[in-house]
């Protein structure tokens, strides 16, 4: 078996700047009490300004102005996780959220797949950035061994062997994963790489240390398996996100509709299902949410579909109210099946596939406008057909 590591730094950054329109401007991620509030994250752009994690807001606001704020909470970070979890899932069946801000995911089994490890791998990294978040990988025989080399590399392949063993020696000991205490008390003893610490005898750390130091120690040289829970992604898909302000026209929903229907289209990829029904809840202040009902007549999993329909229901709905948040719910997540396309189609290539428009007609002109024809068995031509409207999704 083989394993790597995605390691994600910044994850609850790059889930808030995922959802604002404009990325690139500044904005930091503030914790703490009311008394004391201070930076957890800044982006780029605030760092330029001076901003730094660990500094006070009210010392953050009186150095520079022009950026955003807003609160960190830590369930979202596990939140992200858990949907690049379902994403990555899509590559393989073994995939652990035993680490934080990580993914564990064995990939031996995937090769026959996606190709050959470098291919494999860039693939990942496409999709990542594309979704928006930041992320070193690594790749080694074991788990514990690709999460430990993740802290100090990115794009490292370790094959088995003397390669392995040299690259985990090389490691500071500060960043192979021992608890900090742990790290603190081998720093004190003069100890700076970890190949220094698996040169000590065996009933010397036992001695000193807890038995997890040489459980580790056995499981990143691979000694020992390390055991791990496996990902299932849930039966459901519920995203929603805050807009931070009031929003009066179904244009300024856009781009938050355009971020949670895509992120529908990423889970459904990687539990290979579709969605045939969801539902787009407006959030209002004062009132009981806004809720749009968009129904497919087929099993899609096409983010520019999706959008395009959940757009279209969204405009003919309206905004009853000023909206400050905008949820997404698909409740029936069905299997996906491709529709059948030809070898050498003659489709050409600007036109738009049936099955986009029709979903488009039906969202613009209602369910019940768009049918289709069945032969009724009559004489007379004109009473030779008979209109044959599908079961609305969702109904029984």
């Amino acid at each position: 078996m083989r394993w790597a590591c995605i390691l994600l730094p910044q994850l609850a950054l790059d889930g808030a700047l995922r959802r604002r329109a404009d990325a690139a401007a500044p904005l930091v991620l503030v914790a703490g009490g009311a008394q004391r509030r201070v930076l957890h994250a800044a982006n780029p752009a605030a760092r330029a300004l001076g901003l730094r994690p660990g500094m006070a807001l009210t010392a953050a606001q009186a150095l520079a102005t022009g950026f955003a704020v807003l609160d960190h909470d830590p369930r979202e970070v596990l939140r992200w996780q858990r949907f690049l979890a379902a994403w990555a899932y899509r590559f393989s069946s073994q995939v652990s959220l035993r680490h934080p801000h990580a993914l564990i995911v064995e990939i031996g089994a995937s090769h026959g797949l996606f190709g050959p490890w470098p291919r494999f791998e860039e693939r990942l990294r496409e999709e990542l950035a594309a979704l928006g978040f930041r992320h070193r990988i690594v790749a080694a025989p074991n788990p514990a061994a690709a999460r430990a080399l993740a802290n100090v590399h990115d794009g490292l392949a370790v094959p088995d062997g003397e390669a392995l063993h040299r690259a985990l020696g090389q490691l500071p000991v500060a960043r192979a994963g021992f608890a900090p205490e742990v790290a603190t008390a081998l720093a004190r003893m003069g100890l700076r790489r970890l190949a220094q610490v698996r040169a000590l005898p065996r009933a010397s750390l036992a001695r000193r240390f807890p038995a997890a130091v040489l459980g580790h120690l056995d499981a990143l040289w691979g000694d020992v398996a390390q055991p791990l829970e496996w990902y299932r992604p849930p039966d459901r898909f519920d995203a929603r996100i805050e807009l931070g302000f009031e929003v009066e026209s179904h244009q300024a929903l856009l781009f938050p509709l355009r971020r949670l229907t895509a992120d529908l289209a990423a889970y459904l990829a990687g539990r290979d299902g579709g969605v045939q029904r969801f539902e787009l809840h407006l959030e209002h202040e004062d009132a009981a949410d806004s809720v749009v009902v968009v129904g497919l007549l087929g099993t899609e999993r096409e983010p520019a579909l999706l959008f395009d329909v959940a757009r279209t229901r969204l405009e003919r709905a309206g905004v009853p109210a000023p909206v400050r948040g905008l949820r997404l719910l698909a409740r029936e997540l069905p299997a996906f099946a491709p529709a059948h396309r030809e070898l050498f189609e003659d489709r050409p290539q600007q036109s738009m596939p049936w099955e986009q428009l029709r979903e488009r007609l039906r969202a613009r002109l209602g369910d019940d406008a768009v049918h289709g024809l069945r032969v009724h068995p009559d004489h007379r031509p004109e009473h030779a057909w008979r209109g044959e409207s599908a079961a609305k999704p969702g109904a029984g």
